[in-house]
Formats: C-alpha cells, structure tokens, sequence
C-alpha cells in the first residue's frame, strides 16, 4: 500500500513541477483538491459510502486538516523554486521525524541505534543545506516544514486507525488546502488553464488520490518507524525524472546528503527488521498479501499433519 502510494506521490510532484512553472501556486492547490475531493466522491462506494465519513474526532481531523495544508503549500512552493531532487531530498527527511516523533506521540520504543541513525541523517540535511555557506533559502525551509507537516500527518493516521477509516482519514485533509487555496484564488491571478494544463491538472487529482489512499492505507496496517523509510524509494524515480525531463543534475553536496539520509533511513529499517521475517514485517504488506501467506502457511501444515 505504502509504494502504491509513494508512486501516485511522485506522480502529483512531477505534474506539480510542470504546472507550476506557469501556474501560480494557489490555482495548483485548487484545482488539484477539487479534482481529487470530486475523485474521492466517485470511490465512496467502493470504501464503505458516506457513512464512513462519520466521526466522533473531529478535533484530529481538523488538525490533519490544517497539517496537509501545511505540508501541500510549503512543498510545493519549494519544488517550484528549487530542482526537482533537490527538493525531494530534503522532502524525504520526514520518515526521520516520524521515527523521531513516533516516541512521543504513539509511546513506541527507537533505541540508541536509531536515534543515532536519525541524527546522522540530519546531518546529511545540513551537508545539502551548507547554512555557513548561504545555501539556506526560503525554499528549502519551506519544504522542511512541509516534511515536518508530513510527518504529523503519518503520525496521526496510525494514531486513528483504530477508529476511522482509511476514506475518512484521506478525505478531510483536502478540505483545508481546497478552502485556503479557493480564498487566495480569489484575490490572486487565474490563468485559464489550456489543453495540456487541463491534462495536467486532472493528473495530478488521480495521483493525488493514489497518493492518499496508498500511504494512508499503508501506516494504517504497521509502525511509522518501520515503514517511513521505504518512501525513499521514490528519490530513484526524482532524480531519473529531473534529469530526463529538465536536464537537472544535483551537485555532489546534494548527493553525499541523499546518500547518508538514505543509508540512515535503511538502518532504521535493519534495526526494525533484525533480519528476519517478523509479524511486524508482514503487516507491511497489502491485506491480501499477508492473508495470502497465511492461507499458504495453513496448507503446509495441513499436508505435514496428513504425511504425519
């Protein structure tokens, strides 16, 4: 569910990247959350009908609501002002605050190992930053808040799974970027959009979606800690895209800074794994794919016991 979600996220940020270098940014917002809110409708069925939308916690879903506002401006203000590896990198510095933040805000135990590994990889932030240096733009603060914002918003799915559905958790979050971006639309310049704007746009609400449903579905089934780090798969697809695309190549400060957020994100992983295959790891796994090993397992069992 996660990768699912993490392609429909890369989606969303390459037809950001396009839109944005003609398109102000609240139009973006706009007309991205009223296409996925419109998409989101078109699937109630498929996820339970409207009564899913119930909720006697409304409080979170205000709060997740004022987050994904945070994270949807702040990011893509940055990705219009900055290379497109550039800023998925420093993006991807949220699976660290989550594991970070898993401790206080869900109880979960990180030992010395992994904090470790998430003060290393702040450090890589700071080589790709190079503050000293006069590398520090509002751009890139703004994608670190948005990361931070992001990773409240994991947080916060895992801390509701018990109690809201996975519609409900994907659905009230646009509410709040579609109302700010609606009200600064109004008082800012619109460009009607022409023909492969139009496309553009629409793409990026499908992805939007995916988007969505994939990671909410994702932190709903495992521990933040554990899956956090799988997002960096999506740098791979950035940075081919960057390149192919508009011809952005990261400077090496860039890259030994993705190496080492990378490298202390997988270390998460390995501390969390041990190695082995653990329930923990099977929860990571589609719904289906972990009933699916477990049917298999209870045919094995069944032929021991008639061989036996």
């Amino acid at each position: 569910m996660l990768l699912i979600g993490i392609a429909g996220g890369l989606g969303l940020d390459l037809c950001a990247k396009g839109l944005l270098a003609n398109y102000p940014l609240e139009q973006f917002v706009f007309l991205r959350s009223l296409i996925g809110l419109g998409l989101f409708l078109l699937l109630a069925r498929r996820f339970g009908g409207l009564n899913s939308l119930v909720t006697r916690r409304w409080r979170w879903h205000l709060l997740r609501t004022l987050l994904a506002t945070g994270a949807m401006f702040g990011f893509f203000h940055g990705l219009s002002r900055m290379p497109l590896m550039d800023a998925l990198t420093l993006g991807f510095t949220a699976p660290l605050m989550v594991t970070a933040l898993s401790v206080p805000m869900l109880g979960e135990h990180v030992g010395w190992r992994r904090w470790a590994a998430v003060t290393t990889g702040f450090l890589g932030v700071l080589l790709i930053l190079r503050p000293a240096g006069g590398h520090l733009s509002a751009a890139s603060a703004a994608i670190l808040f948005a990361a931070f914002c992001y990773a409240c918003l994991a947080i916060t799915a895992r801390k509701l799974a018990s109690t809201e559905s996975s519609y409900s958790l994907s659905m009230y979050v646009i509410t709040g970027p579609l109302l700010v971006s609606g009200v600064l639309s109004a008082e800012g310049t619109w460009r009607s959009p022409d023909a492969t704007g139009w496309l553009l746009f629409v793409l990026a609400g499908i992805c939007s979606v995916i988007a969505w449903i994939g990671i909410v579905g994702g932190y709903r089934r495992a521990s933040p800690a554990l899956l956090a780090p799988f997002e960096y798969t999506a740098l791979i697809g950035g940075a081919l895209a960057g390149y192919l695309i508009w011809d952005e190549v990261p400077d090496r400060w860039v890259v030994s800074g993705a190496l080492i957020i990378i490298g202390s994100g997988l270390f998460v992983v390995y501390r969390e794994l041990g190695g082995v295959m653990t329930n923990r790891y099977l929860r990571t796994m589609t719904a289906s794919g972990a009933a699916a090993l477990a049917r298999r397992r209870t045919r094995q069992s069944l032929r021991q016991t008639d061989d036996t």
